[in-house]
């Protein structure tokens, strides 16, 4: 009896022993069939978010990522990637086989998260992927889910104080502060002898550095790629800086993004790239030629104005099928002062850097601008002067008048002058565009005289951007007769620059460097606005967002330090403040394509609704 006992007692133990074992065995089972469920499943969302993060940053912006949303749902891992993932059975959350969850259900105007301090975005989409997995063999029936809420967010590039696609150089600049975003794609080079700071955390696609530079010596070893007291640089940002973020993109190919300001060869406007040009964006456009390309400048000069709409919401008014088009051939300065007072084709003045006389088109922007409103001029029949079918924002200049007989010393250029009060239009602003190198001559955008050589840009201000090849400033002491006459000289009373205010956006291009040495560098950030004058005690101040994607094409000079052709100003260089808000971003200013993982979770299998807070 006891035998017995014993032995259904260790019977007993046996079975609980066994049940336990195969329990833990099957709950083994179970995680390793979720953790593998959950893996395939999130990689089928990271599938479809990376196709539609490819989309919109590469591929045309957020209308492709509308237009491709049945492509991504049909979106999953397949065995010709990795035999692997026909271990599992994928859906949508609702089930329907095969298929990835897809869907937007929301917008988001406000600011980005740290790694886009201070910058804000407006109506921007998001959208929800959702993918369930279950693994095709075994018994547990596990369900593996993954679920990702991304923002695509378009953010103007005025949104930072300064943004370059190549490499940034504060290099040798005097004391600077710096209070908006500061990104480069590729690294950024400080070092001064004065002091360089950064009030937001600056982001490089390549590294911050304190690098040998313009024949200056900063830092030695280890020490110039890491950050101490030899780069007489203070960063105050959450963050000091951040290394290796990933590029920013734009809608344009980020190798050639000189197409920003170039005139196409045919109507590309239902393009992608079409669609971001400036000059298909622009609804005036003004090209001065010539009859014949073999006619030198001063010969059957053509001047073409062309007034475009566009067609819908949809569209540029590059794709105006009718768009207003009015041709005037040699005509005299009499004839323009009638019919286009706003213009001049007969200045003439020399730049020292470029060692070039300027053949110019000169834009009286305060006449520009009551033109636009004139009863006769042909913008009105498109562009109502109450604002009732938009406003025309975008000025494009395009000065192609051959100057190839003269041996290269002359160079096709536009400028700017009587640009104190430009086209408000509704308060949407007023922008320039040139494929020419641009000038502009004098204050700029400020109607308010107690607020000249000030940060201050509360009034008196509309939103404005200048964009071009390149970019001089000339104050309003500068004399065409002196730059053609006399030879530049440090403290000469023929270059004495006047103080000067500037209150735009600038887009535009640099001559790179291409040494360490002092004959090989582009000016630093502090020079991409060029100046000809001796600015010795003078104050410059220019309220701004400082764009550069390319290298200037035209206006090719290299940059020399100080002497030579300028004397530099006391810079008073700051961000508008007024960019930060979305709804006074210049007309015309691209905007980066910034793709955020926005919140992640695990929901309950079969559901797209399950919300959680980012």
């Amino acid at each position: 009896m006891i035998v017995l006992i014993m032995a259904a007692v260790a019977a007993m133990i046996l079975g609980g022993t066994l049940t336990r074992t195969f329990g833990v065995a099957r709950m083994n089972s179970r995680a390793v069939d979720m953790m593998n469920s959950q893996n395939a499943a999130e990689a089928a969302m990271e599938m479809v978010f990376t196709r539609m993060q490819f989309d919109f940053q590469s591929g045309g912006g957020l209308a492709i990522v509308a237009n491709n949303l049945d492509s991504y749902r049909h979106t999953i891992p397949k065995a010709i990637q990795d035999p692997y993932w026909t271990n599992f059975t994928y859906s949508d959350g609702q089930n329907n086989p095969d298929q990835t969850y897809v869907q937007k259900i929301a917008t988001y105007t406000g600011p980005l998260p740290i790694s886009y301090s201070n910058r804000t975005t407006a109506l921007a989409p998001i959208y929800r992927i959702v993918s369930n997995a279950k693994p095709k063999r075994g018994t547990s029936g596990v369900t593996g889910t993954a679920q990702e809420d991304v923002m695509l967010a378009l953010v103007p590039l005025t949104a930072f104080a300064i943004f370059y696609n190549g490499l940034l150089e504060f290099s040798t600049c005097a004391d600077m502060t710096v209070n908006g975003a500061v990104h480069s794609n590729t690294n950024i080079y400080v070092g001064t002898g004065a002091h360089l700071t950064f009030n937001t955390t600056v982001t490089a696609g390549g590294i911050v550095e304190a690098p040998d530079n313009n024949g200056a010596h900063w830092a030695t070893g280890a020490d110039v790629t890491n950050y101490n007291s030899t780069w007489n640089t203070t960063f105050n940002g959450p963050t000091n800086f951040i290394n290796h973020l990933a590029a920013i993109q734009i809608s344009l190919p980020m190798t050639n993004t000189h197409v920003l300001i170039e005139v196409p060869a045919t109507n590309d406007s239902s393009t992608i790239v079409g669609q971001q040009r400036l000059y298909n964006e622009a609804q005036v456009i003004l090209t001065v030629s010539n009859l014949s390309s073999t006619d030198p400048y001063t010969t059957n000069v053509v001047v073409s104005v062309q007034v475009q709409k566009a067609p819908t919401s949809a569209d540029v008014p590059g794709a105006d099928t009718i768009p207003t088009i009015q041709n005037y051939t040699n005509p005299s300065p009499v004839f323009l002062s009638t019919n286009l007072p706003f213009l001049s084709l007969t200045n003439i003045f020399y730049d020292g850097r470029e060692k070039k006389t300027n053949i110019t088109t000169q834009i009286d922007v305060g006449q520009y601008k009551a033109w636009l409103t004139n009863s006769s001029s042909p913008v009105v029949g498109k562009f109502p002067a109450n604002g009732s079918s938009g406003y025309p924002t975008i000025l494009f200049v395009n000065d192609v008048r051959n100057t190839s007989p003269l041996g290269g010393k002359k160079l096709n250029v536009v400028r700017l002058t009587n640009g104190v009060s430009p086209p408000a239009n509704g308060g949407a602003g007023f922008s320039v565009a040139t494929p020419n190198p641009l000038y502009v001559w004098g204050i700029y955008n400020q109607t308010n005289p107690a607020l000249l050589n000030t940060s201050n840009t509360i009034s008196g201000t509309v939103p404005c951007a200048l964009m071009s090849d390149a970019l001089t400033i000339l104050s309003t002491n500068w004399s065409d007769r002196n730059s053609l006459t006399t030879t530049y000289s440090t403290g000469s009373a023929a270059w004495n620059a006047a103080a000067d205010t500037i209150n735009a956006a600038i887009l535009t291009g640099v001559v790179p460097s291409t040494g360490s040495d002092s004959m090989h560098f582009s000016g630093g950030v502090h020079n991409l606005p060029r100046l000809l004058e001796d600015w010795s005690g003078t104050t410059l101040t220019i309220n701004t967002s400082i764009i550069n994607l390319y290298n200037s094409s035209n206006a090719i000079g290299q940059f020399l330090n100080p002497g030579p052709y300028y004397t530099p100003p006391t810079r008073k260089f700051s961000y508008d403040l007024n960019f930060s808000d979305p709804t006074k971003v210049p007309p015309g200013i691209p905007c980066a394509l910034v793709a955020l993982r926005y919140s992640w979770a695990t929901p309950p299998p079969n559901t797209v609704t399950y919300n959680v807070t980012p």
